[in-house]
C-alpha cells in the first residue's frame, strides 16, 4: 500500500512503452493490409521472434498461477506439462513444420481440407473456435485477473468484493489485450511478446531468488538458508515423479500428455501460427527448437515458486493464490511494477494470440471460403479486425461466469481442452502417416471422442476424480490415450467402408520460391534437449534432490556427464562449421 503509486506508475509506463515500440515496428511494415501480412506477419519472422512469441504465449498467467498452485498443494509433478513439451517441439521442427511450410498453409484446417475434404476442414475449424472461445480465452483472462487481484489487493483498496474486482480486471485485460491482436495483427503480437518475454523470464527468476531470500529470512538467514530449508525440511515437494493422486501421475507422461503436447506444439493454431510466419524453414526450425530450450527453464521459473510459497505462506485460501502471493511478499517494491508489466504482457500475449488465431480460422476457413471467396485482401483484414473485437466482447462477458478455482486453474484448462485436442491431433497424425483415413472415419471418430469425453466429464463424474478417488478414478490424460486408440480403430474401419477419395500429394510445394533449407544444427540441438530433459527428471526425483538421504556423488556424476556431452556436441558443431 505504501508504494502502490510508484508500482502502478512503473507498470503503466512500461506497458505503454512496449505498445509504442511494437506499434513503431509494425507501422513500418507495408504488408499489414494483406492476409499473409496480418495473419502471418508477411512470412517475415526470424527465429528469435518465433521463439520469444511461442514462449510468452505459452508462459501465460494460466501457467504462472496454475503450475505454482499445483506444486503448492502437492509436488513438482506438474512440471511435466512444460518440460516434456520439448519432445513435441522436436517433432514439430523435424516433421510437422517442414510439411506446413512446404505447402504454404495459413491455418491447420487447410491441411485437413487437402487431406480429408472440405467438410472436415469446417469441422476442425469449428472445434478450434469452440475451444478457444469457451476454454482458452476465458481461462487466460481469469488467470490474469486472479494474479493482479492478489498482487494489488484491489478488493481491499476500493472496498469491493473479490468477485467484483475479478470482473473489473477481466474487462480491462480483455480490452487492452484485444488492441494488440486486432489492431496490429501477428507481427505486433510477436514483437510485443519478445520484449515482454525477456523481462518476464528475468522477473520470474527474481521471484524465485527473492522467494528463497524471504524464506531464509523467516528462518533467520538469507538465500542459502531458504534453499537449505527446502532441501532439508521439504524434499518431497521437489519430486517430479508423480503418483496416482498427484497432479500429474508419471505414467501420464507416456500416454495422454504426449498426445496433448503434440497437439499444442504441432497443430494448435495459437502456437503454430508463429512458425507458419517464418521467413524460411531454417528460421522456423531454429525458433521452435529454441522455444523448446526455453521450456526447460520452466520448472525453475513456474513450479519452484509454489514449493517456496508452501513453506513461506502455508494455508492459503486457494492453491492458485500461491504465485501472486509470493510476488507480493518477496519482490522488492521498486521492481514490482516492472514485473507486473511483464506479467501483464504474458497475459495479453496468450489472450491476443487466441484472438488472432480465432479470427484467422474464422476468416480463412469458414467465412471467406463459404460466403465471400472473392473478398479482397484489404476487406478480409478489415473484417477480421471486426470479428476479433466480437470474439473479445464475447470472452469478456463469458469469463466472469467460470468457476475454475474449485478444481484448480491449470487442470480445468487442460482437462476441458480434451474435448477438441485429441480429435485434431489424431486426424493430423493419421493424415500425415497413413493413406487409410477418410472423411467418414474423421467424422465418426470425432463424434465418438466427444461423446466419450462428455460422459467422462459430466455423466460419470466418479471416474473423473483420480485425486480424491484413487480406487476407480482415472486421470483425464489416460482417457486421452484410450480415446486415441479407439479413434484409430474407427478411422481404419471406416476407411474400409468408405475409402478416402482424395489423394494427398506430399510432393507438391508452394510456388513462391520459399527457402526450405533446414537448420544445420537441428540434430545436435535436439539430442541435447532430450539429454537435459532426462537430467531434469533425475534431479527432481528421489534419486536426486527429492529425498532426505541425497547421494551427492551420484548427483555430481550425472551433472558432469551432461556437461561433458554439452562440450562434445558444441565441438562437433564447430568442426562441422569449419
Amino acid at each position: 500500500m505504501e508504494h502502490l503509486g510508484f508500482t502502478l506508475v512503473t507498470f503503466i509506463l512500461f506497458t505503454a512503452l512496449v505498445g509504442v515500440i511494437s506499434g513503431k515496428i509494425v507501422s513500418g511494415s507495408d504488408n499489414q493490409k494483406t492476409s499473409k501480412g496480418y495473419f502471418l506477419a508477411g512470412n517475415g519472422l526470424g527465429g528469435t521472434f518465433i521463439a520469444g512469441s511461442m514462449l510468452l504465449t505459452n508462459l501465460s498467467a494460466e501457467n504462472l498461477v496454475g503450475l505454482s498452485g499445483q506444486s503448492y498443494g502437492a509436488n513438482m509433478s506438474g512440471m511435466a506439462w512444460e518440460a516434456t513439451a520439448v519432445i513435441a517441439t522436436i517433432v514439430m521442427a523435424f516433421v510437422f513444420l517442414p510439411l506446413y511450410l512446404k505447402k504454404g498453409y495459413t491455418t491447420l484446417p487447410e491441411f485437413m481440407e487437402e487431406r480429408y475434404g472440405t467438410p472436415i476442414r469446417r469441422m476442425v475449424s469449428v472445434l478450434f473456435l469452440i475451444g478457444y472461445l469457451l476454454v482458452g480465452i476465458p481461462v487466460c483472462l481469469y488467470a490474469g485477473a486472479i494474479a493482479f487481484n492478489q498482487i494489488f489487493d484491489l478488493g481491499s483498496i476500493f472496498g469491493i468484493s473479490s468477485g467484483t474486482a475479478l470482473t473489473i480486471l477481466i474487462v480491462l485485460v480483455g480490452i487492452i489485450g484485444a488492441l494488440y491482436a486486432v489492431v496490429g495483427g501477428m507481427k505486433a503480437v510477436a514483437v510485443s511478446d519478445t520484449i515482454n518475454g525477456v523481462l518476464l523470464v528475468v522477473g520470474s527468476g527474481l521471484v524465485v531468488i527473492f522467494g528463497f531470500i524471504a524464506l531464509g529470512k523467516a528462518n533467520g538467514g538469507g538465500f542459502t538458508t531458504g534453499v537449505a530449508d527446502i532441501l532439508n525440511n521439504a524434499p518431497e515437494k521437489l519430486n517430479a515423479i508423480g503418483g496416482k493422486t498427484d497432479p500429474v501421475p508419471f505414467a501420464c507422461i507416456f500416454t495422454g500428455m504426449l498426445l496433448a503436447n503434440l497437439f499444442y506444439w504441432g497443430t494448435n493454431q495459437v502456437l503454430i501460427q508463429r512458425a507458419l510466419g517464418a521467413k524460411n524453414l531454417k528460421e522456423g526450425q531454429k525458433g521452435v527448437l529454441i522455444s523448446g530450450l526455453l521450456k526447460m527453464m520452466v520448472p525453475f521459473l513456474l513450479v519452484m515458486p509454489g514449493v517456496i510459497a508452501a513453506r513461506l505462506v502455508p494455508g492459503l485460501e486457494s492453491n492458485d493464490f500461491a504465485y501472486p502471493t509470493l510476488v507480493a511478499r518477496s519482490l522488492p517494491w521498486p521492481i514490482v511494477g516492472l514485473f507486473c508489466a511483464a506479467l501483464f504482457g504474458s497475459i495479453i500475449s496468450t489472450y491476443n494470440s487466441f484472438l488472432n488465431a480465432a479470427s484467422t480460422v474464422f476468416m480463412m476457413d469458414i467465412y471467406k471460403p463459404i460466403f465471400r471467396p472473392d473478398l479482397s485482401e484489404e476487406k478480409t483484414v478489415a473484417l477480421a479486425k471486426k470479428v476479433g473485437w466480437g470474439f473479445a466482447v464475447f470472452a469478456i462477458v463469458f469469463t466472469p461466469f467460470l468457476d475454475v478455482l474449485s478444481s484448480g486453474l491449470y487442470d480445468f484448462g487442460r482437462s476441458f481442452t480434451g474435448f477438441y485436442n485429441i480429435p485434431i491431433i489424431t486426424l493430423v497424425l493419421v493424415g500425415m502417416f497413413s493413406k487409410r483415413g477418410s472423411s467418414l472415419g474423421a467424422v465418426c471418430a470425432t463424434i465418438f471422442h466427444i461423446f466419450l469425453y462428455s460422459g467422462y466429464k459430466f455423466w460419470f463424474k466418479m471416474i473423473d476424480t483420480p485425486i480424491t478417488n484413487a480406487i476407480c478414478g482415472i486421470n483425464y490424460m489416460h482417457i486421452y490415450a484410450i480415446s486415441f486408440i479407439v479413434m484409430l480403430v474407427i478411422i481404419f474401419v471406416c476407411s474400409k467402408i468408405a475409402p478416402n477419395e482424395r489423394v494427398f500429394d506430399n510432393s507438391m510445394t508452394r510456388s513462391d520460391n520459399y527457402d526450405m533449407t533446414p537448420w544445420k544444427h537441428r540434430s545436435s540441438f535436439a539430442i541435447w534437449l532430450v539429454s537435459f530433459l532426462v537430467y531434469e527428471y533425475f534431479m527432481f526425483s528421489p534419486a536426486g534432490l527429492a529425498t532426505h538421504d541425497k547421494n551427492y556423488v551420484l548427483i555430481i556424476g550425472v551433472t558432469a556427464a551432461l556437461v561433458i556431452e554439452t562440450v562434445v556436441l558444441i565441438l562437433k558443431e564447430k568442426k562441422k562449421r569449419a
